[in-house]
């Protein structure tokens, strides 16, 4: 995989979208009879991973609409996230830069979102540092935040707890598929392999330190950023699914293997030049990156999913990153 390769992942490989005439014909009444109004044009989303329909809709009373509308039949995981970026939706506090949830519909098979239309696009890829500052910026004032009362969010450890076994997943294997696996992920999977006894140890400690009480967004990575160069670098984060509550710093730790990989720079330097990591251990940052590497590293092993046939390949490339920062920590 070249850098370009890599560079391009979130953005050439998304989910298999569909268009506003794909939907069945009453998926689109419902979306009418919600926004108020007959839809005149579709701008389609082209970044991201998830399949089904995302796009702006123009009205016909002047308004725009930011809609996502999916079906188990796009993919089965797919209305169960949706119905958790609800959940999240509701919980998040005035401060977070997150578009709003206007409306929404649940029918037991179609999930649809209605959300306020804000502006800007994806970070430039190679990332520059005035957009790298920007978000990493926005993501220390989320580490202030804490969801609102009455939240429906789950603790991080709780939301993590069958992700971060990748690593135990992968030494029980035979010891010939986990040698071909090193292999494939060349100097970093023959440490991984060297090391894997070591790698367990410290992913049974990752759930306790990504314990905690602030807001964490849970998936950032250049496709769930929005930056409104022509505000003043406005950053909004979107697509908030798997948001939940826990240590204030893992957004950044854990959006940083990719920066590394779009060419935003080291992630150690880029993680300790921001005051979010302030206070965090070295051991506490080692074990939850080795639950995040162990994640990539079993997920990209895994059949790809329904409608998004190159996620695999984008996780492989992440758990190569996120090995190489946990080496140079070790």
């Amino acid at each position: 995989m070249s850098a370009d390769d890599v560079i391009a992942l979130p953005l050439a490989f998304s989910g298999q979208r569909l268009d506003w005439r794909d939907l069945p014909r009453h998926v689109r009444a419902r979306i009418t009879e919600l926004a108020g109004s007959q839809v005149t044009a579709e701008i389609s989303a082209t970044s991201g991973f998830s399949p089904g329909f995302a796009a702006v809709l123009e009205m016909a009373d002047g308004r725009g609409v930011f809609v996502k509308a999916v079906s188990g039949e796009q993919n089965p995981v797919s209305p169960h996230l949706a119905r958790a970026e609800i959940r999240a939706a509701r919980s998040l506090p005035p401060q977070v830069p997150a578009p709003e949830l206007l409306w929404f519909s649940d029918d037991d098979d179609w999930v649809i979102l209605g959300f306020e239309v804000v502006h800007g696009r994806s970070p430039e890829l190679p990332w520059k540092r005035t957009d790298l500052e920007a978000v990493a910026d926005a993501l220390g004032a989320l580490a202030d935040a804490e969801p609102v009362p009455g939240h429906q969010l789950p603790r991080t450890d709780d939301l993590l707890a069958d992700d971060f076994t990748g690593w135990r997943k992968l030494t029980a294997l035979p010891d010939h598929v986990q040698a071909q696996y090193a292999e494939v992920a060349g100097d970093l999977g023959r440490w991984a392999l060297d090391n894997r006894e070591q790698l367990v140890i410290w992913e049974q400690e990752a759930l306790r330190v990504c314990s905690g009480d602030a807001l964490v967004h849970g998936d950032l990575r250049a496709d769930n950023v929005m930056i409104d160069h022509d505000h003043d670098h406005r950053v909004w984060l979107i697509d908030w699914p798997h948001a939940s509550v826990g240590a204030p710093w893992l957004d950044l730790a854990f959006m940083l293997p990719s920066v590394a990989l779009q060419g935003g720079g080291d992630a150690a330097t880029n993680f300790r030049s921001h005051a979010v990591s302030d206070g965090v251990h070295d051991d506490n940052l080692r074990s939850s990156l080795a639950g995040l590497a162990g994640y990539f590293a079993w997920s990209s092993r895994q059949p790809p999913p329904l409608g998004i046939p190159n996620l695999r390949r984008f996780q492989a490339a992440q758990a190569v990153a996120t090995l190489r920062w946990l080496r140079d920590l070790s």
